[in-house]
């Protein structure tokens, strides 16, 4: 079922109609007692019965508002101008709002890739695109929109590793940006068959679980220590290389291998070490 549009006309002149119709019925039963007029009467009755059916055909209508329509269990169409309109009196109408709306997901606790434990949390912004499938497909789109979008954040952490992804791979934490485009899509995959269009999808929490939040933090701190290590055990060797090089360069000292070798020693230890090194100086040979 799509949402077709339905034609209405200004409302202003069935209201007109309607009061001035009130006014003529209460004039007529008014005449009908005066001149005891038993067709008098039965006419003020038609008049008025006729009047309140022609107001009973007009809707108010509000901006990003729509009105859906059924005639006997029959879709009808939706009425969508602004202001005071006015359609079939027999047309069963149901408002329905068009504006913007959040979501703001409860906190998930799911595995990621990985199988480890993370709480994650999504904010939506949804609106109603198709007012027919909204009321006609689903039983409750609002509570639709909210089981549907908590089944997609699970199945978006369980697709994806939280961090320390190997081969360029997309994680939660590092790409963010990606990760929300997925998101976006893929819910906007899911709810289309409720008439609802996904204006924006953003992850609003991400964090490990508890129960191994310290145990990742630790991980986390080891990594960072060993490629420092790296850096500075790739820094200390070019430094040496350089050192070699200039003195063979310069022709300063003639060294064979084994004192090549103690030299290498000596400037890791000075390069590498965390603290201050303490230089021993040597007066004679290391023969």
């Amino acid at each position: 079922m799509n949402e077709k549009n339905l034609t209405s006309i200004s409302g202003y002149l069935a209201l007109i109609i309607g009061l001035v119709g009130l006014l003529a019925s209460v004039g007529l039963f008014i005449l009908a007692v005066v001149t005891a007029s038993g067709w008098v009467g039965a006419l003020a009755g038609l008049v008025f019965i006729a009047s309140i059916i022609t107001l009973t055909g007009l809707s108010v209508v509000n901006p990003n508002e729509a009105v859906v329509t059924t005639f006997f269990g029959d879709y009808t169409g939706t009425m969508k101008q602004n202001g005071l309109r006015w359609v079939n009196p027999f047309y069963s109408k149901k408002k329905i709002s068009l504006r913007a709306r959040n979501l703001n997901g409860q906190t998930l606790k799911v595995n990621d890739k990985m199988g480890n434990p993370i709480d994650i949390a999504a904010v939506v912004v949804w609106q109603v695109a198709d007012t027919a499938k909204a009321l006609f497909s689903v039983d409750d789109y609002t509570l639709f929109v909210q089981i549907q979008s908590e089944a997609a954040v699970r199945h978006l952490a369980n697709s994806h590793t939280y961090d320390n992804a190997e081969d360029g791979e997309v994680t939660l934490r590092d790409n963010t940006g990606h990760i929300n485009d997925v998101l976006e899509v893929e819910l906007n995959e899911r709810l289309s068959r409720a008439g609802v269009t996904i204006i924006e999808a953003r992850i609003s929490h991400l964090a490990y679980a508890p129960e191994i939040a310290g145990a990742m933090l630790q991980r986390q701190q080891a990594s960072a220590v060993v490629a420092a290590r790296r850096q500075i055990v790739d820094g200390a060797v070019g430094m040496v290389e350089m050192a070699l090089a200039r003195l063979a360069e310069k022709n300063v000292v003639h060294l064979d291998e084994e004192r090549k070798a103690a030299m290498v020693s000596n400037l890791l230890v000075v390069l590498c070490g965390e603290k201050n090194v303490s230089p021993v100086v040597n007066a004679g040979s290391i023969y």
